[in-house]
């Protein structure tokens, strides 16, 4: 999504940019003004169009700044949706929710595909506590904290301790995931082999399947203490093991069939991607699956049992190209900025917590597994970042829980949007400083088994 190593746009291109991004706005506020509202397949076909081109033009103009581009689509839906120039309404945005589904599904399998065996063997005992610790003290640190902090959080007004723990523990989930296309980014764009870069690669990949674990067991021990009427039973545990049992199963089928067609045919993967993504996902919540884990393991089987875990990658980069772009765009225009106004002292102290306890529980898993001086020092810098799974977490939360869903997802859109600004300096610094990046001065390391150039 980004194009690292191409040459700097130039003055003159960032003008065009620039003024293309001010005609691109004044047509669509006219239009807006102009022609009747229609609810329909015209308009959500006008809107994709609309936060397609706004958002790349704006965060191609950020990305002078040092921006990240995913700063930049979410701005542009801010800018665009119902509470500031209302280019694109909230009926609209509520039609968009069909991208959502095909952006996690493509988060998904690129996360399984990123996921290599070899990779995680080489930093396996670090990588097992930094699990163990990481999604243990964040979660409950950010559940803690989110408990202590509910009192300036509008949407929790009224809720029972019960209630309020539930909510504590879904953000808790948040916390614990990170963004494999920012870390992905910043190694793409620095070249960087080494300790640091080799653990942070597994981490961050493998943290994805612990996130829908995770989330799956949290919704269910979260609904009864949220929801007076529901109640907690064996029968659920045994409903769980089912989804993540029947999930993983499928998920193994479905990879197997798709390294299957990658080798026989390889064709048209766009289009096999796409049905994937909105057929897919449909049918497997109708019959009680996590499509989330499944196309993870779809991934992960692609990869590592066959030889065509590159084509994989490849198609779902250049499928996921625009869609991405419409998924935060539509983040931001889904974002409800009264509400917002209230949670910025919230999500910023709530984002401060969480860096805090991640370079705690980092410092106290790298000393349980004797990691290298390197990791030791600066492991935690990766995990800041924030991004599409986070956000589609949040999302899914929202659904389940609609009673207090608008403002928890407002609540993450604006936390994640600070981890995604902090977070990819903060591991660009700390590969410069380890010395694993290509433009950095070279010392003696060990070779890393990857190359994300």
């Amino acid at each position: 999504m980004t194009g690292h190593g191409a040459a700097p746009a130039g003055f003159a291109t960032r003008a065009l940019q620039a003024g293309a991004l001010v005609v691109l706005f004044g047509v669509g506020i006219t239009a807006s003004r102009l022609a009747p509202a229609r609810p329909d397949a015209t308009a959500a076909l006008a809107a994709v169009g609309f936060l397609l081109l706004a958002g790349t033009l704006l965060s191609e103009l950020l990305e002078t700044i040092g921006l990240p581009h995913l700063t930049g689509y979410l701005l542009a839906g801010i800018v665009a949706g119902p509470h500031v120039l209302h280019v694109v309404d909230h009926v609209t945005v509520e039609r968009l929710a069909p991208v959502n589904t095909l952006a996690l599904a493509l988060i998904a399998f690129a996360g399984g595909a990123e996921l290599r065996v070899e990779s995680i063997r080489e930093v396996a005992r670090g990588l097992a506590w930094a699990t163990l610790v990481q999604t243990a003290g964040v979660l409950v640190a950010l559940a803690a904290g989110f408990a202590a902090l509910a009192r300036f959080v509008p949407f929790t007004a009224g809720m029972s301790s019960s209630a309020l723990l539930g909510v504590g523990l879904l953000w808790g989930v948040i916390a614990v995931s990170r963004s494999p296309s920012a870390l992905l980014g910043i190694l793409a764009q620095t070249r960087a082999k080494g300790p640091l870069a080799r653990f942070s690669l597994a981490f961050v990949m493998s943290s994805d399947v612990v996130v829908v674990l995770l989330l799956a067991v949290v919704l269910m021990v979260a609904r009864p203490l949220i929801q007076p009427g529901a109640a907690l039973s064996t029968e659920d545990f045994a409903v769980l093991g089912h989804e993540i049992l029947g999930s993983v199963s499928l998920g193994t089928t479905l990879g197997l069939v798709l390294a299957a067609y990658l080798r026989l045919v390889g064709k048209n993967l766009m289009l096999v991607l796409l049905a994937l993504g909105f057929g897919m996902t449909e049918a497997l919540r109708y019959v009680h699956f996590e499509p989330l884990l499944t196309f993870l393991t779809a991934g992960f089987v692609v990869q590592n049992l066959s030889g065509q875990g590159e084509k994989l990658l490849h198609g779902v980069e250049r499928t996921s190209g625009v869609v991405f772009v419409v998924f935060f765009a539509t983040a931001g225009a889904h974002l409800d900025l009264p509400l917002l106004r209230s949670l910025w002292p919230v999500a910023l102290s709530l984002a401060s917590l969480r860096v805090v306890a991640t370079w705690g529980a980092a410092r106290v898993a790298s000393r349980l597994a004797s990691d290298e001086p390197v990791v030791r020092r600066w492991g935690w810098s990766s995990l800041v970042s924030q991004a599409g799974l986070s956000l589609g977490v949040a999302m899914l939360i929202a659904r389940t829980f609609p009673e207090f869903g608008q403002g928890f997802a407002a609540l993450a859109v604006a936390t994640v949007a600070i981890n995604e600004l902090v977070g990819p300096v903060l591991f660009k610094v700390a590969l410069d400083r380890a010395g694993e990046t290509s433009t950095a001065p070279e010392v003696s390391r060990p070779h890393a088994s990857f190359d994300t150039a």
